[in-house]
């Protein structure tokens, strides 16, 4: 045989197999981007419900409303992490199905670890080549199971309802698992809100010190951006106009830190009995009234066990500096707030003051002397 001829069959049966990869690859992907049809949802903006269930018995439903999402149809959603949801939901991907060797092992783990996803969309009963669309109606249409994370920790177990294959999705440029997204707790969705406020809308806004009372105060706006502020005695404060719009201005977006729905009954109950240390309302103009009631948060010491005289002796070693116990008027809920947020807003009277003078700390020569050089 000729060396050209063989060198053409060489070519020819290499040509062959580079088409044979190819053709393998398409229908490999093509499945793939068929089975991520069962989990991914291409328009979120026809999703009207989302149902997440675990196997520990919690459950919550999202639900999209004219005002807004909710949380079983009472509470306002955090809307960040709806819109993180929504987002996972439309680029989750199938990374790959698990092997056959596995699959036993997994949907094992996954029969006592999941999470199970319904998925309500507004879709037309007519679907024409994608081009006619009649009949529109809310329906379930998308039913899975989100398990736990696979050994490299970048890929997260699926099983469609009534499938027997399961896949592990990911999300494109994410490194890591997208199970804890699929949480079934409710108040892992509810929104931290407090005070929503412009300044604009604001009619009073009221601040009560348990233990200096006179250094409580009362600003009512008389016009627009103009307010008169007395102290709660009755006595005028001659106040700081850029200090009093500073506050005024610091109600758009106040949030707190966590629920404490957890705690033990008699020890929340022991706590909002205590004296209080601020009491914070603001009344919009719609005459809708808001406040915020802190107590002092004692450090760690449900861990500590700290006797009361303990907590008596040491109370500001004890003192958590940064965070404090609150109790909301809007659903007498128990929560955690940040010194870091509601610090700037539970200032006291004088601090409004056009004499007030903050304190600034003096270092002496003999205090740096005795600090340590590195």
């Amino acid at each position: 045989m000729k060396k050209q001829n063989i060198i053409s069959i060489v070519i020819i049966a290499v040509l062959v197999i580079i088409a044979g990869v190819l053709i393998y690859n398409n229908r490999y992907l093509s499945s793939l981007r068929s089975e991520a049809s069962d989990f991914t949802v291409y328009d979120t903006a026809t999703i009207t419900k989302l149902f997440f269930a675990d196997k520990s018995g919690n459950e919550v439903l999202l639900q999209r409303k004219p005002t807004g999402w909710t949380v079983n149809n009472e509470y306002p959603a955090n809307q960040n992490l709806i819109n993180e949801m929504l987002y996972t939901l439309t680029r989750m991907r199938i990374k790959r199905p698990v092997s056959i060797k596995k699959t036993d092992n997994v949907v094992t783990q996954m029969s006592t670890t999941n999470t199970k996803v319904e998925v309500y969309q507004i879709l037309p009963r007519i679907n024409l080549f994608n081009k006619i669309r009649l009949f529109y109606h809310e329906t379930r249409s998308k039913v899975f199971y989100v398990g736990g994370v696979t050994q490299d920790n970048v890929g997260t177990y699926v099983l469609k309802e009534g499938g027997d294959k399961v896949y592990v999705a990911h999300l494109p440029m994410f490194n890591g698992s997208i199970s804890a997204r699929f949480s079934a707790l409710p108040l892992d969705w509810r929104d931290h809100l407090i005070f929503n406020s412009n300044m604009n809308d604001i009619a009073s806004v009221k601040l009560e010190i348990n233990e200096d009372p006179d250094n409580g105060f009362i600003i009512n706006e008389i016009n627009r951006a103009q307010y008169s502020m007395t102290r709660l005695n009755g006595q005028p404060v001659d106040f700081s106009e850029n200090k009093v719009l500073t506050l005024m201005n610091s109600f758009q977006d106040v949030r707190f830190e966590a629920f404490l729905n957890d705690i033990d009954p008699a020890r929340r109950d022991s706590i909002i009995n205590s004296p209080f240390q601020e009491r914070l309302t603001l009344t919009t103009k719609d005459g809708i009234s808001r406040s915020v009631t802190t107590f002092k948060l004692i450090a760690n010491s449900d861990i500590y066990d700290y006797s009361q005289k303990d907590i008596d002796i040491f109370e500001e070693k004890l003192k958590d500096p940064d965070h404090k116990y609150a109790l909301l008027s809007e659903g007498n809920e128990f929560v955690l707030i940040q010194d870091f947020i509601f610090g700037k807003l539970l200032k006291p009277a004088d601090y409004y003051s056009k004499d007030y003078r903050e304190e600034i700390p003096q270092i002496y020569y003999k205090e740096l002397e005795t600090v340590e050089s590195h």
